[in-house]
Protein backbone atom coordinates (compact mmCIF):
# COMPACT_ATOMS: atom_id res chain seq x y z
CA UNK A 1 0.00 0.00 0.00
CA UNK A 2 1.40 3.36 -0.70
CA UNK A 3 1.02 5.18 2.21
CA UNK A 4 1.64 8.49 0.63
CA UNK A 5 -1.62 7.86 -0.66
CA UNK A 6 -3.97 7.25 1.70
CA UNK A 7 -3.72 9.58 3.64
CA UNK A 8 -3.08 8.05 7.28
CA UNK A 9 -0.20 7.38 9.10
CA UNK A 10 0.34 5.18 12.26
CA UNK A 11 2.55 5.57 15.06
CA UNK A 12 3.88 4.41 17.95
CA UNK A 13 3.79 6.35 21.08
CA UNK A 14 6.04 4.04 23.01
CA UNK A 15 10.02 3.82 23.23
CA UNK A 16 10.50 0.32 24.10
CA UNK A 17 10.84 -3.08 21.37
CA UNK A 18 8.04 -4.93 23.95
CA UNK A 19 5.61 -2.01 23.70
CA UNK A 20 6.25 -1.65 19.43
CA UNK A 21 5.59 -5.41 19.20
CA UNK A 22 1.80 -4.88 18.49
CA UNK A 23 2.31 -1.58 16.43
CA UNK A 24 4.27 -3.63 14.13
CA UNK A 25 2.17 -6.51 13.67
CA UNK A 26 -0.44 -4.27 13.42
CA UNK A 27 1.21 -2.01 10.78
CA UNK A 28 2.24 -5.48 8.88
CA UNK A 29 -1.76 -6.40 8.53
CA UNK A 30 -2.37 -2.84 7.24
CA UNK A 31 0.55 -3.14 4.59
CA UNK A 32 1.92 0.53 5.87
CA UNK A 33 5.43 1.30 7.50
CA UNK A 34 4.97 2.55 11.16
CA UNK A 35 5.32 6.14 11.24
CA UNK A 36 8.95 7.57 12.35
CA UNK A 37 9.00 9.41 15.33
CA UNK A 38 11.51 9.59 18.21
CA UNK A 39 10.28 9.05 21.98
CA UNK A 40 12.83 8.60 24.71
CA UNK A 41 13.45 10.06 28.33
CA UNK A 42 15.84 13.08 28.61
CA UNK A 43 18.95 11.93 30.15
CA UNK A 44 19.61 14.92 32.62
CA UNK A 45 16.10 15.69 33.35
CA UNK A 46 12.89 12.85 34.34
CA UNK A 47 10.95 14.44 31.10
CA UNK A 48 9.38 12.49 28.26
CA UNK A 49 10.45 14.24 24.39
CA UNK A 50 8.65 13.33 21.49
CA UNK A 51 9.61 14.34 17.82
CA UNK A 52 7.76 13.21 14.84
CA UNK A 53 9.80 12.75 11.77
CA UNK A 54 7.73 13.40 8.90
CA UNK A 55 5.09 15.45 7.78
CA UNK A 56 1.19 14.58 9.04
CA UNK A 57 -0.29 17.59 7.77
CA UNK A 58 -4.04 17.00 6.97
CA UNK A 59 -3.54 13.31 7.27
CA UNK A 60 -5.39 11.03 9.97
CA UNK A 61 -2.94 9.95 12.76
CA UNK A 62 -3.39 6.14 14.65
CA UNK A 63 -1.50 6.70 17.87
CA UNK A 64 -0.98 2.55 19.26
CA UNK A 65 0.38 2.98 22.57
CA UNK A 66 0.38 -0.18 24.83
CA UNK A 67 0.61 0.42 28.82
CA UNK A 68 3.98 -0.70 30.05
CA UNK A 69 4.32 -1.32 34.12
CA UNK A 70 5.70 2.16 33.90
CA UNK A 71 2.20 3.53 33.37
CA UNK A 72 2.33 7.30 34.16
CA UNK A 73 5.28 7.54 31.69
CA UNK A 74 3.15 5.44 29.08
CA UNK A 75 0.24 8.40 29.38
CA UNK A 76 2.66 11.39 29.03
CA UNK A 77 4.14 9.86 26.07
CA UNK A 78 0.62 9.41 24.45
CA UNK A 79 -0.33 13.51 25.40
CA UNK A 80 3.14 14.20 24.29
CA UNK A 81 3.11 12.54 20.92
CA UNK A 82 -0.85 13.63 20.59
CA UNK A 83 -0.11 17.36 21.47
CA UNK A 84 2.75 17.56 19.20
CA UNK A 85 0.58 16.20 16.25
CA UNK A 86 -1.79 18.40 16.57
CA UNK A 87 0.06 21.25 16.70
CA UNK A 88 1.42 19.78 13.20
CA UNK A 89 -1.76 20.40 11.68
CA UNK A 90 -2.90 16.92 11.86
CA UNK A 91 -6.74 16.07 10.09
CA UNK A 92 -7.64 13.50 12.65
CA UNK A 93 -5.44 12.09 15.93
CA UNK A 94 -6.92 8.47 16.74
CA UNK A 95 -5.60 6.95 20.02
CA UNK A 96 -5.36 2.76 19.73
CA UNK A 97 -5.23 2.25 23.51
CA UNK A 98 -5.87 -1.52 23.78
CA UNK A 99 -6.03 -1.62 27.31
CA UNK A 100 -7.05 1.96 29.14
CA UNK A 101 -5.15 2.83 32.05
CA UNK A 102 -6.51 3.45 35.38
CA UNK A 103 -10.09 1.84 34.18
CA UNK A 104 -10.26 0.78 37.85
CA UNK A 105 -10.77 3.45 39.22
CA UNK A 106 -13.78 4.78 37.21
CA UNK A 107 -15.65 4.96 40.27
CA UNK A 108 -16.13 7.38 43.79
CA UNK A 109 -14.88 5.57 46.57
CA UNK A 110 -14.25 7.19 49.63
CA UNK A 111 -13.27 11.02 48.87
CA UNK A 112 -11.00 9.53 46.39
CA UNK A 113 -11.57 10.78 42.77
CA UNK A 114 -12.96 8.93 39.20
CA UNK A 115 -9.27 9.55 37.90
CA UNK A 116 -10.44 7.54 34.70
CA UNK A 117 -12.52 10.77 33.85
CA UNK A 118 -9.85 13.21 34.47
CA UNK A 119 -7.31 10.70 31.75
CA UNK A 120 -10.50 11.01 29.20
CA UNK A 121 -10.69 14.90 29.65
CA UNK A 122 -6.38 14.92 29.26
CA UNK A 123 -6.61 13.10 26.15
CA UNK A 124 -9.32 15.38 24.67
CA UNK A 125 -7.21 18.36 25.20
CA UNK A 126 -4.26 16.96 24.29
CA UNK A 127 -5.53 16.96 20.97
CA UNK A 128 -6.82 13.31 20.35
CA UNK A 129 -10.54 12.97 18.50
CA UNK A 130 -11.02 9.16 18.77
CA UNK A 131 -9.98 5.78 20.53
CA UNK A 132 -10.36 2.55 19.67
CA UNK A 133 -9.64 0.19 22.67
CA UNK A 134 -10.50 -3.11 23.85
CA UNK A 135 -12.42 -4.47 26.96
CA UNK A 136 -12.91 -1.56 29.23
CA UNK A 137 -13.45 -2.23 32.66
CA UNK A 138 -16.81 -0.93 32.71
CA UNK A 139 -18.65 0.10 29.36
CA UNK A 140 -19.76 2.86 31.42
CA UNK A 141 -16.23 4.63 30.98
CA UNK A 142 -17.30 4.93 27.42
CA UNK A 143 -19.45 8.40 28.82
CA UNK A 144 -16.62 10.00 30.22
CA UNK A 145 -15.46 11.18 26.74
CA UNK A 146 -16.35 14.13 24.18
CA UNK A 147 -15.80 12.44 21.16
CA UNK A 148 -16.07 8.62 20.00
CA UNK A 149 -15.05 5.35 21.37
CA UNK A 150 -14.58 2.10 20.01
CA UNK A 151 -14.24 -0.48 22.62
CA UNK A 152 -13.91 -3.63 20.51
CA UNK A 153 -13.92 -7.18 22.28
CA UNK A 154 -11.02 -9.56 22.77
CA UNK A 155 -14.35 -12.87 23.47
CA UNK A 156 -14.24 -14.10 20.44
CA UNK A 157 -10.21 -15.03 19.86
CA UNK A 158 -10.67 -16.21 24.01
CA UNK A 159 -13.45 -18.42 22.88
CA UNK A 160 -11.89 -19.59 19.95
CA UNK A 161 -8.61 -20.33 21.88
CA UNK A 162 -10.98 -22.75 24.17
CA UNK A 163 -12.70 -24.51 20.82
CA UNK A 164 -9.17 -25.02 18.91
CA UNK A 165 -6.64 -25.12 22.15
CA UNK A 166 -8.25 -26.93 24.87
CA UNK A 167 -9.11 -31.18 24.51
CA UNK A 168 -12.18 -32.00 25.54
CA UNK A 169 -13.86 -28.67 26.24
CA UNK A 170 -16.74 -29.78 25.90
CA UNK A 171 -16.58 -31.10 29.32
CA UNK A 172 -15.43 -27.66 30.91
CA UNK A 173 -17.30 -25.62 32.79
CA UNK A 174 -17.07 -21.82 32.86
CA UNK A 175 -16.60 -20.28 36.04
CA UNK A 176 -17.33 -16.43 37.56
CA UNK A 177 -14.69 -16.15 40.39
CA UNK A 178 -17.10 -13.22 42.25
CA UNK A 179 -20.51 -12.53 41.21
CA UNK A 180 -19.73 -9.34 39.94
CA UNK A 181 -17.68 -11.08 36.64
CA UNK A 182 -21.30 -13.35 36.63
CA UNK A 183 -22.34 -11.49 33.30
CA UNK A 184 -18.97 -12.00 31.62
CA UNK A 185 -19.49 -15.45 32.51
CA UNK A 186 -22.93 -16.41 31.31
CA UNK A 187 -21.95 -14.49 27.70
CA UNK A 188 -19.26 -17.16 27.25
CA UNK A 189 -21.43 -20.44 29.15
CA UNK A 190 -23.74 -19.52 26.48
CA UNK A 191 -21.73 -19.20 23.58
CA UNK A 192 -19.99 -22.58 24.40
CA UNK A 193 -23.11 -24.43 25.17
CA UNK A 194 -21.33 -24.93 28.57
CA UNK A 195 -22.47 -24.74 32.52
CA UNK A 196 -22.00 -22.28 34.75
CA UNK A 197 -20.23 -21.69 38.45
CA UNK A 198 -20.14 -18.97 40.40
CA UNK A 199 -17.49 -18.62 43.37
CA UNK A 200 -19.35 -16.45 46.39
CA UNK A 201 -17.41 -15.48 49.66
CA UNK A 202 -14.29 -14.32 48.50
CA UNK A 203 -12.68 -11.07 50.49
CA UNK A 204 -13.68 -7.88 48.71
CA UNK A 205 -10.88 -5.56 50.32
CA UNK A 206 -11.08 -3.06 47.22
CA UNK A 207 -14.81 -2.28 48.22
CA UNK A 208 -14.28 -2.61 52.44
CA UNK A 209 -15.71 0.59 54.16
CA UNK A 210 -12.46 1.89 55.91
CA UNK A 211 -12.43 4.30 58.81
CA UNK A 212 -13.22 7.75 57.11
CA UNK A 213 -15.41 9.56 59.44
CA UNK A 214 -18.67 8.75 57.61
CA UNK A 215 -19.68 6.68 60.54
CA UNK A 216 -19.44 9.27 62.75
CA UNK A 217 -22.26 10.23 64.91
CA UNK A 218 -24.42 12.79 63.62
CA UNK A 219 -24.19 16.68 65.92
CA UNK A 220 -27.16 16.83 68.11
CA UNK A 221 -28.47 20.13 68.62
CA UNK A 222 -28.63 21.19 71.91
CA UNK A 223 -32.37 22.32 72.55
CA UNK A 224 -31.69 25.02 75.55
CA UNK A 225 -30.09 27.71 73.72
CA UNK A 226 -31.08 29.96 71.21
CA UNK A 227 -30.86 27.38 67.71
CA UNK A 228 -33.83 28.31 65.68
CA UNK A 229 -33.51 30.35 62.60
CA UNK A 230 -34.55 33.99 62.47
CA UNK A 231 -37.57 34.61 60.26
CA UNK A 232 -38.07 37.68 58.96
CA UNK A 233 -41.27 38.42 61.17
CA UNK A 234 -39.06 37.77 64.18
CA UNK A 235 -40.38 34.71 64.95
CA UNK A 236 -38.05 31.47 65.44
CA UNK A 237 -38.60 28.24 63.69
CA UNK A 238 -38.61 24.71 65.86
CA UNK A 239 -35.63 23.75 66.78
CA UNK A 240 -34.17 20.52 64.89
CA UNK A 241 -34.36 17.22 66.81
CA UNK A 242 -31.18 15.47 67.70
CA UNK A 243 -30.97 13.24 63.95
CA UNK A 244 -31.60 9.37 64.47
CA UNK A 245 -30.74 7.41 61.78
CA UNK A 246 -31.27 3.99 60.86
CA UNK A 247 -28.11 1.79 61.65
CA UNK A 248 -27.02 -0.72 58.65
CA UNK A 249 -26.23 -4.13 59.77
CA UNK A 250 -22.05 -5.16 59.65
CA UNK A 251 -21.54 -7.43 56.30
CA UNK A 252 -20.34 -10.75 57.73
CA UNK A 253 -18.11 -12.76 54.80
CA UNK A 254 -19.86 -15.56 54.30
CA UNK A 255 -17.25 -18.88 53.63
CA UNK A 256 -15.79 -19.67 49.80
CA UNK A 257 -18.51 -21.53 48.34
CA UNK A 258 -18.83 -22.35 44.86
CA UNK A 259 -22.59 -22.32 43.00
CA UNK A 260 -22.74 -25.04 40.61
CA UNK A 261 -21.04 -28.49 39.77
CA UNK A 262 -17.54 -28.84 39.19
CA UNK A 263 -16.41 -32.42 40.00
CA UNK A 264 -14.79 -33.84 36.99
CA UNK A 265 -14.84 -31.37 34.80
CA UNK A 266 -12.49 -28.66 33.26
CA UNK A 267 -12.63 -25.27 35.02
CA UNK A 268 -12.54 -22.19 33.19
CA UNK A 269 -11.97 -19.21 34.31
CA UNK A 270 -13.18 -16.06 33.00
CA UNK A 271 -12.27 -12.08 33.51
CA UNK A 272 -11.03 -9.07 31.58
CA UNK A 273 -8.17 -8.06 34.08
CA UNK A 274 -5.35 -10.71 35.63
CA UNK A 275 -3.51 -8.43 37.39
CA UNK A 276 -2.83 -9.46 41.39
CA UNK A 277 -3.57 -12.71 41.14
CA UNK A 278 -4.58 -13.78 44.83
CA UNK A 279 -8.17 -14.05 44.24
CA UNK A 280 -7.04 -16.36 40.87
CA UNK A 281 -4.75 -18.56 43.39
CA UNK A 282 -7.63 -18.69 45.87
CA UNK A 283 -10.25 -19.43 43.46
CA UNK A 284 -8.40 -22.39 42.25
CA UNK A 285 -7.25 -24.06 45.40
CA UNK A 286 -11.14 -24.36 45.97
CA UNK A 287 -12.06 -25.62 42.38
CA UNK A 288 -9.50 -28.43 42.73
CA UNK A 289 -10.87 -29.19 46.20
CA UNK A 290 -14.27 -29.48 44.68
CA UNK A 291 -13.13 -31.95 42.23
CA UNK A 292 -11.84 -30.14 38.71
CA UNK A 293 -9.14 -31.65 37.20
CA UNK A 294 -7.70 -28.78 35.02
CA UNK A 295 -8.15 -25.29 35.61
CA UNK A 296 -7.62 -22.42 32.94
CA UNK A 297 -7.51 -18.61 33.47
CA UNK A 298 -8.61 -16.52 30.59
CA UNK A 299 -8.36 -13.05 30.62
CA UNK A 300 -8.05 -9.81 28.00
CA UNK A 301 -5.02 -8.07 29.78
CA UNK A 302 -2.59 -9.59 31.44
CA UNK A 303 -0.97 -6.91 33.63
CA UNK A 304 0.41 -9.79 35.61
CA UNK A 305 2.10 -7.36 38.25
CA UNK A 306 4.95 -7.86 40.81
CA UNK A 307 5.30 -11.76 41.77
CA UNK A 308 2.59 -12.60 39.47
CA UNK A 309 3.93 -15.23 37.62
CA UNK A 310 5.71 -16.96 40.31
CA UNK A 311 2.17 -17.28 42.12
CA UNK A 312 0.67 -19.04 39.24
CA UNK A 313 3.73 -21.33 38.64
CA UNK A 314 3.42 -22.64 42.30
CA UNK A 315 -0.52 -22.37 41.90
CA UNK A 316 -3.44 -25.02 41.19
CA UNK A 317 -3.62 -23.02 37.54
CA UNK A 318 -2.43 -25.24 34.81
CA UNK A 319 -3.03 -22.06 31.81
CA UNK A 320 -3.35 -18.61 32.30
CA UNK A 321 -4.28 -17.55 28.18
CA UNK A 322 -4.33 -13.28 28.12
CA UNK A 323 -4.19 -11.44 25.11
CA UNK A 324 -1.11 -9.24 23.88
CA UNK A 325 -2.85 -5.82 24.32
CA UNK A 326 -0.51 -5.69 27.42
CA UNK A 327 3.52 -6.59 26.65
CA UNK A 328 4.22 -9.76 29.67
CA UNK A 329 7.25 -11.34 27.45
CA UNK A 330 8.83 -11.22 30.33
CA UNK A 331 6.32 -12.71 32.46
CA UNK A 332 5.80 -15.34 30.20
CA UNK A 333 9.72 -16.47 30.35
CA UNK A 334 9.14 -16.24 33.84
CA UNK A 335 6.24 -18.83 33.38
CA UNK A 336 5.71 -21.21 31.02
CA UNK A 337 1.99 -21.83 31.62
CA UNK A 338 1.29 -17.74 30.35
CA UNK A 339 0.10 -18.15 26.70
CA UNK A 340 -0.54 -15.51 24.40
CA UNK A 341 -3.47 -14.65 22.30
CA UNK A 342 -2.75 -12.51 18.98
CA UNK A 343 -5.65 -9.46 19.00
CA UNK A 344 -3.83 -7.16 16.36
CA UNK A 345 -6.02 -8.70 13.62
CA UNK A 346 -9.04 -6.70 14.55
CA UNK A 347 -7.25 -3.36 15.92
CA UNK A 348 -6.13 -3.29 11.97
CA UNK A 349 -9.36 -3.84 10.75
CA UNK A 350 -10.72 -1.08 13.13
CA UNK A 351 -8.19 1.18 11.82
CA UNK A 352 -9.03 0.75 8.36
CA UNK A 353 -12.68 0.91 9.17
CA UNK A 354 -12.29 4.47 10.63
CA UNK A 355 -9.80 5.87 7.66
CA UNK A 356 -11.86 4.83 5.23
CA UNK A 357 -15.55 5.75 7.21
CA UNK A 358 -16.84 2.19 6.75
CA UNK A 359 -19.39 0.94 9.36
CA UNK A 360 -17.41 -0.62 12.95
CA UNK A 361 -21.17 -2.37 12.88
CA UNK A 362 -19.02 -5.51 11.52
CA UNK A 363 -16.53 -5.44 14.54
CA UNK A 364 -19.78 -6.11 16.84
CA UNK A 365 -21.19 -9.23 15.10
CA UNK A 366 -23.50 -10.71 17.65
CA UNK A 367 -21.55 -8.77 20.33
CA UNK A 368 -23.94 -7.93 23.33
CA UNK A 369 -23.29 -5.68 26.25
CA UNK A 370 -22.32 -8.60 28.71
CA UNK A 371 -19.62 -9.42 26.33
Amino acid sequence: MNVAKTGYRVFSANSSAACTELAKKITERLGVELGKSVVFQESNRVETRVDVKESVRGQNIFIIQTIPRDVNTAIMELLIMAYALKTSCAKNIIGVIPYFPYSKQCKMRKRGSIVCKLLASMLAKAGLTHIITMDLHQKEIQGFFSFPVDNLRASPFLIQYIQEEIPDYRNAIIVAKSPAAAKRAQSYAERLRLGLAVIHGEAQCAESDMADGRHSPPCVRNTTGHTGLELPSGKQQAPFPGIELPMMMAKEKPPITVVGDVGGRIAIIVDDIIDDVGDFVAAAEILKERGAYKIYIMATHGLLSADAPRLIEESAIDVVVVTNTVPHEVQKLQCPKIKTVDVSMILAEAIRRIHNGESMAYLFRNITVDD
